[in-house]
């Protein structure tokens, strides 16, 4: 099976997060490649030739996807199936309400059939844990939904 991760970070949360998912994915001898979501991406890796996609994104402003991110999905072109969201947030800036809203209106917009991951900034300490067994539940429900 063969893994498409891309993540937009600015301070470094989102990239740790989409680290820990690759070290889980390559642990279970899938073939990962990893993407970073840059301001000018000229190339971008085709969706089409993986299972699986994760796409991991910081929230901006007051709950706003960023442009960064939402440039890099028009580039896509179209809405793969099995996208998998994933990102960092702070509740310090919205509270509750706005955290990790990006990540939300992601799920939705490419219909998402997993809850998306959401870290309280950085995923270090007990964070950790919380990406890996996310990532195994992505897993194991990718497999169930596919054998039917």
């Amino acid at each position: 099976m063969r893994i498409l991760i891309c993540y937009a970070s600015f301070s470094g949360n989102t990239k740790e997060v989409a680290e820990i998912i690759e070290q889980r994915l390559a642990k279970e001898g899938f073939s990962v490649e990893v993407h970073r979501i840059r301001r000018l991406n000229r190339v971008i890796p085709d969706p089409s030739r993986f299972d699986l996609f994760f796409l991991g994104t910081f929230t901006w402003g007051r709950g706003d996807t960023p442009d960064i991110v939402k440039d890099f999905v028009r580039q896509i072109g179209y809405k793969p199936p099995n996208v998998f969201v994933f990102g960092t947030g702070d509740t310090q800036f919205g509270g509750d309400d706005l955290f990790c809203k990006a990540c939300d209106k992601l799920a939705t917009f490419y219909g998402s059939t997993y809850a998306p991951l959401k870290i309280e900034q950085s995923p270090r300490g007990a964070q950790e844990e919380t990406v890996t067994k996310w990532t195994e539940g992505v897993l194991k429900h990718w497999i169930s939904s596919s054998k039917k």
